[in-house]
């Protein structure tokens, strides 16, 4: 039983439908448009995969507690997959024009979020004796972006929880891993060249959803079971580990 937040479009689609056909039954989180995530769940179903959509700000308390209940309410068990993936926006802002605000609402996102989709699924993940946490990172982590400071702060920030937790849970059954992209074009960057970018990448070309999807259902798989605490750079060469 899987749980992709941010799951109605992009990248979080692509995971969700890869962790349905490997056999997961999937809850498809989205904050906005249900229309999309029910679309996700439309293309999870045509394929033969069972899937269902949930709305939930992952960033409030109240409303996460609420969206595990459901989830695990409508499944009939346990969550034992979480894909932390949710984002918002991104802006690029320099440190002149960067408050402390701006940083806020990238760790919102990134540490706030995961923190509270956690704690309530560690019960469960707890009871079953096994579990596996994902966290969706970035090579911004190691490239340091100029005028992106907030965004690679924030992220910098999963690879150490990521860290902590994972010898914190092994007792548990519970892994805990990080997948690091490189620029994986989605509906948003339509119309965005992407020469300059894959001309440094050592496989000479920029990701596909496929390739990040196809490392989480890796990373949720007994394959993987002796992994965690680990980071994973998924982006062509474009960095080497974190």
């Amino acid at each position: 039983m899987a749980l992709v937040t941010g799951a109605s479009r992009g990248l979080g689609r692509h995971i969700a439908a890869a962790l349905a056909a490997a056999g997961a039954r999937v809850a498809v989180n989205y904050a906005n448009s249900a229309q999309d995530a029910e679309e996700t769940v439309r293309r999870i179903t045509d394929a033969g995969g069972h899937a269902a959509a949930f709305r939930a700000n992952v960033t409030s308390e109240p409303e996460v507690t609420e969206l595990i209940d459901r989830v695990e309410r409508q499944f009939g068990r346990s969550i034992d997959i979480l894909v932390n993936n949710a984002t918002g926006p991104q802006p690029m802002v320099s440190i002149e024009e960067s408050t402390w605000q701006t940083y806020l609402d990238q760790l919102e996102f990134f540490v706030k979020a995961p923190l509270l989709l956690a704690k309530a699924v560690l019960p469960g993940m707890k009871r079953g004796g096994e579990g596996s946490i994902i966290h969706i990172g970035s090579e911004v982590v190691q490239i340091g972006n100029a005028n992106f400071s907030s965004y690679v702060t924030a992220k910098s920030a999963m690879v150490g929880m990521t860290r902590s937790w994972a010898s914190e849970l092994g007792p548990h059954g519970i892994r805990v891993n990080l997948i690091a992209p490189g620029w994986i074009p989605v509906e948003r960057h339509e119309g965005i060249s992407t020469e300059g970018y894959s001309a440094g990448v050592p496989l000479g070309r920029v990701g596909e959803p496929a390739d990040i999807a196809n490392a989480v259902v890796f990373l949720a798989s007994p394959e993987s079971a002796f992994i965690t605490g680990q980071c994973l750079s998924v982006n062509g060469g474009n960095t080497f580990g974190i």
